[in-house]
């Protein structure tokens, strides 16, 4: 009887189902040495389970309490308004300071604890410091322009300055390397101490890209050249892509963006100006994305001179697509309103 009961059995392998046989076993009057003889299970285990079958009255295996937390929630609460009063802090100088509460903790352990708050370590996102000024500018000119629709953005020309610089421009650059190749050629990113540097003006609207000029070499970026450049590159570019029809220019408060003869010539040409534009906000003016773009696209061409790399702006530039353009300018809706959200501090972009 016991073999007949028992030769199916033999071919369970989990714990679980060796377990559930042996027990089966057992309610049906079979003593632990008729069960040892089946060899379905060492003989411990068999009397293991057994026993525990008879204190619980259950197949089940208890929950394992596992090694117990050494901090509370009240504890856990304290570690992580610690953090939050000063964001830079180290896991050790956190281990440190909730050792003075009363908590003997590792490093690691303050790591899985503020992971637990879903405080993972990042680094820090550069932008530029906002003075009360500086956010109160920015709610004002959110606000003022908080109901613009993405036409109304469509008709605006943004304008800037940017620099290229050889031999990585843009900053970081991912390689796949092999073992022992980081330092092969083609794994590096070359520098030299004093790389050359040229500056570039250049504008775009929902039309698309607009001109762009590179200064001359040992030309000042004074009030003087900025009239020329907007002679000679903004007003070809809005009558190109607005003709007769009204636009409006964008510039930040650069020193030569703001005399009063750069004022008077925008002012005699009858062209509107959006603003005024708040103070270290590139983040609310999208042809700073779009410099971004521009300047891992001429990373990519890896231009050895100054005239090469003047030769592959120039490319990449008008090589900007126009569904780019529009997507960077429909983007202001979210900028403004990200803005007021955050009450005039940084947004995403």
């Amino acid at each position: 009887m016991l073999e007949i009961i028992v030769l199916p059995l033999l071919t369970m392998v989990t714990c679980k189902e060796t377990r559930a046989a042996i027990i089966a076993l057992h309610k049906n009057g079979f003593t632990g040495k008729d069960i040892v003889a089946t060899k379905i299970a060492p003989k411990s285990t068999i009397y293991r389970f057994i026993k525990n079958f008879k204190e619980r009255g259950s197949i089940l295996v208890k929950k394992a309490s596992g090694r117990p937390r050494k901090s509370s929630k009240r504890q856990d609460r304290l570690l992580k308004r610690i953090q939050l009063r000063d964001r830079s802090a180290t896991s050790a100088e956190l281990a440190q300071e909730w050792q003075q509460a009363g908590v003997s903790a590792s490093a690691r352990t303050v790591r899985r604890r503020l992971l637990e708050d879903g405080l993972v370590s990042r680094r820090a996102a550069k932008k530029p410091l906002l003075s009360k000024k500086n956010i109160r500018d920015r709610l004002i000119f959110c606000r003022k322009y908080s109901e613009w629709t993405a036409e109304d953005w469509g008709k605006v020309i943004f304008s800037d300055e940017a620099p290229f610089r050889l031999f990585g421009a843009s900053g970081k650059r991912l390689v796949r390397r092999r073992k022992g190749e980081r330092y092969h050629q083609s794994c590096v990113m070359p520098t030299v101490k004093h790389p050359d540097t040229i500056h570039v003006w250049g504008c775009f609207s929902s039309k698309g890209v607009g001109s762009l000029t590179i200064l001359p070499k040992n030309t000042a970026m004074n009030k003087e050249w900025y009239q020329n450049t907007l002679q000679q590159q903004l007003l070809p570019t809005t009558q190109q892509q607005f003709g007769e029809e009204q636009c409006i220019f964008q510039h930040d408060g650069a020193p030569c963006h703001k005399a009063k003869v750069i004022t008077k010539w925008l002012g005699d040409q009858n062209v509107e100006i959006l603003g005024p534009w708040p103070g270290n906000s590139p983040d609310l003016n999208p042809i700073e994305n779009l410099w971004s773009i521009l300047k891992r696209r001429v990373d990519k061409q890896k231009p050895t001179n100054s005239d090469k790399l003047q030769e592959v702006i120039m490319k990449e530039w008008v090589a900007i697509s126009q569904d780019l353009a529009q997507k960077l300018i429909k983007s202001m809706l979210s900028r403004i309103a990200e803005v007021l959200k955050k009450k005039g501090q940084h947004c995403k972009y």
